[in-house]
């Protein structure tokens, strides 16, 4: 039984002779992406058993894909023609489009009137997605008497905006079956995405078979996780032409993803005479950064990576290849006599150079073979190559740069398209928010930008389940603003449709997840207030103290959180807690704060409330990235505080994280100076970290000056002093580290 929609009686037609005709009507259709022109009319296709599908020789691959969804939605099988009709008939064709404005080729006409559905694309992919748009209408189409179908009509007029829409799909952290990777196949196709990103090759697996390289398989797919159990699995060359050849019938382009040189720890793990120590090392079982890389001075290494190349050109017919070159720590390179011999050899400055020159030559290598190259934004340090196309994830600014030199980019920052991350991080809206092309590009050189993509890593996302609920429904945005482009204004109504695709969602099988967490808390001066992000929700909260336990309360007005303290907020749905709570822990602020001045400045990725979120009141919590965490890149954090006038300072403390996964270390240690006129520093105090750079383990790291005598103060200063560069026994030694810092407190 189908589901419906919104029925709404619009007329009631009769003949002069008073004779009743069928009753006409509206059911509210929700397309997702919402299509550039759609119009609805009052009358309808009934669709039956007699229904003819009429398909030119050209146009037979998409008649038959048509004739399968009706198949599979209505349970009875229409016939394919190749004379055309003109009633109960409908009809595919691939001719110009008679509107000016698309004329792309993936651009399409659908029009459903009583008699006829038309659909007619630009090209055959335009064809496609005029019958995935027809798809999105059977699925929200209730069914009639017997064999037949009442569809609604309408008229589409679409194309989309960007000509790559994807997502990027992480097999190697946790392994998908081949069906899952079909199911994604699939519902990329349905909201008209048309590219899988396919991350292959890790440091925790190795997942396509090469012929030439057996242990890459035998071996590197394979990892023993710290249970001790035995993990991974691959894909054989004929499960990959399998889902190739699915992945073509549903126009879904795959780009396969082979790292290099960094993140090839399973590949050396298999194969050590790739790295430059030349030893055996395990496949890798934690998630990170790490240390082993390809040997850039042994040409061995290239040997291996071009055979292993040409085994992935023969399985993936698209023309890109995508080669990683992120997060590749130099330090092995800056240690092996055969790559500093490659430095020399090739007239390159440093090992950035040098890795420029790897990306290169693997370039000049797919390009001999009519392929062409993507790698993330890193390639674009030591220079970028002829041809590539970077992906820019860190921010936007290697996209700029890439668009600005005349090179394709894709764009897919960790601000807006990193659906691993959790809903108070990116949520649909934020998704939602996100436009490809910054305002600062100049308009002619915005074509470079290609498009974007979600990116869906898998450390933390063990099985289908987790990995439905972390895609959908975000991934529903950015199919939106790729295909139709950016439009905050229209977010409510792109919202309401995604809750009409909910039902559409579990008849797909899709385990989906919230758009949003169900309240999120704003504090304004001593004020915290709780806002609703979902409707129909009541709202609760209470306060923990050192000597006050209390029960929850419903929320009627903002609550004063200038204290040492604990908020925990929570929705309420029929009684029922709905969603998590949320704790957000509190402190008594610093007073006669007059101004704050930082030596350097904090990432714009963890900006931890801004100028004023080292003293608003707000503790971090062990999830970093809950907006309260300031984050330095390899660099020391110094800020100034100037009071309105004199303090008596008693104490000063702040709180620093650590977690050396992420490359984040506690500080060496934190120092206190004071000044009468902010130019003339004297020390007060320092403080050196009691906790091991090597301790492992998300850990918050609160460091505190008691001074004996208490000073006054005009100024105050407070330094934290970053270990800088990841240390050389860490898995991504010679990377930037960071520091984290969060609430400054001053007795």
């Amino acid at each position: 039984m189908k589901y419906m929609i919104h029925l709404a009686i619009m007329s009631l037609i009769m003949s002069c002779t008073g004779r009743k005709e069928k009753v006409e009507m509206i059911e509210t259709v929700s397309i997702i992406p919402i299509p550039n022109s759609f119009t609805y009319s009052t009358n309808s296709f009934v669709l039956n058993p007699d229904t003819k599908i009429y398909a030119p020789q050209e146009c037979l691959v998409e008649a038959e894909f048509l004739q399968m969804l009706i198949k599979n939605e209505f349970e009875f099988t229409v016939s394919i023609q190749s004379t055309e009709c003109e009633s109960n008939c409908i009809k595919l064709t691939t001719n110009q489009i008679s509107d000016s404005t698309h004329q792309g080729a993936e651009a399409y006409h659908l029009i459903i009137e009583p008699s006829l559905i038309t659909i007619n694309g630009h090209s055959n992919q335009g064809l496609f997605w005029g019958i995935q748009s027809l798809h999105q209408v059977f699925n929200q189409t209730d069914h009639q008497d017997g064999y037949a179908a009442r569809i609604q009509g309408l008229k589409i007029l679409d194309q989309p905006k960007f000509r790559h829409r994807g997502l990027l799909l992480d097999c190697c952290r946790h392994f998908f079956s081949k069906d899952v990777v079909k199911k994604y196949i699939e519902l990329l196709s349905y909201y008209k995405m048309n590219v899988l990103h396919w991350h292959l090759t890790e440091d925790q697996g190795w997942r396509i078979e090469i012929e030439k390289y057996p242990e890459l398989t035998q071996h590197g797919a394979w990892r023993i996780d710290a249970d001790g159990i035995r993990y991974g699995g691959y894909y054989t060359k004929e499960d990959i032409q399998e889902i190739v050849a699915f992945a073509t019938k549903h126009q879904v382009n795959i780009i396969p993803e082979i790292e290099l040189p960094g993140h090839s720890q399973a590949a050396i793990s298999s194969y050590p005479y790739l790295s430059c120590k030349q030893e055996n090392v395990a496949v890798a079982n934690d998630w990170g950064v790490f240390k082993e890389i390809y040997c850039a001075g042994n040409d061995s290494t290239f040997e291996f990576i071009e055979n292993v190349l040409k085994e992935v050109m023969e399985l993936f017919p698209y023309q890109y290849i995508h080669i990683g070159g992120d997060e590749a720590p130099k330090y092995r390179w800056e240690k092996c006599d055969k790559c500093q011999k490659r430095l020399v050899s090739e007239n390159l400055k440093d090992e950035h150079e040098l890795q420029s020159y790897f990306i290169q030559r693997i370039e000049t290598f797919l390009n001999a073979h009519d392929k062409k190259l993507i790698g993330w934004d890193e390639i674009l340090e030591g220079g970028l190559s002829p041809n590539a196309t970077v992906q820019s994830w860190r921010g936007i600014d290697g996209g700029m740069r890439a668009a600005k030199n005349e090179h394709y980019a894709i764009m897919s920052p960790t601000s807006h398209c990193y659906i691993d991350y959790p809903l108070d991080a990116i949520d649909l809206k934020k998704v939602y928010s996100f436009n490809p092309i910054p305002d600062s590009l100049s308009p002619d050189k915005q074509h470079y930008i290609l498009g974007g993509e979600v990116n869906m890593w898998t450390e933390h996302v063990p099985d289908e389940k987790n990995l439905d609920s972390k895609v959908f429904p975000r991934m529903l945005a950015l199919s939106e603003v790729l295909w139709s482009g950016t439009d905050t204004s229209r977010y409510e109504n792109f919202r309401n449709r995604v809750y009409n695709h909910f039902d559409v969602l579990d008849s797909l099988g899709v385990a989906y997840g919230a758009e949003a967490i169900p309240i999120r808390l704003i504090t304004k001066g001593d004020s915290t207030y709780i806002i609703k992000n979902n409707r129909n929700i009541d709202l609760q909260y209470l306060i923990e103290t050192a000597d006050c336990t209390a029960k929850f309360q419903p929320y009627k007005e903002p609550i004063y959180m200038n204290m040492d303290g604990m908020l925990k907020a929570r929705s309420v749905k029929n009684l029922v807690p709905f969603g998590e709570t949320i704790e957000q822990h509190f402190c008594k602020r610093a007073e006669n704060v007059q101004s704050i001045s930082y030596r350097n400045m904090f990432s714009e990725n963890y900006v931890g409330g801004g100028n004023n979120g080292l003293f608003d009141g707000k503790l971090g919590s062990l999830n970093f990235r809950d907006g309260n965490w300031q984050g330095f890149w390899g660099k020391h954090a110094e800020v100034t505080i100037a009071f309105e006038n004199e303090q008596v300072i008693n104490q000063v403390s702040a709180q620093f994280y650590h977690y050396i996964n992420s490359w984040i270390f506690r500080p060496e240690s934190m120092e206190v100076s004071v000044s009468e006129n902010g130019t003339n520093w004297i020390p007060m105090g320092n403080i050196k970290s009691e906790i091991q750079k090597k301790k492992r383990g998300k850990m918050i790291i609160p460091m505190s000056i008691n001074f004996k005598r208490p000073f006054l103060a005009k100024y105050l200063k407070i330094k934290a002093l970053s270990v800088l560069q990841v240390p050389g026994w860490h898995e991504a030694a010679g990377a930037d580290a960071w520091l984290f810092i969060d609430e400054i407190k001053i007795q």
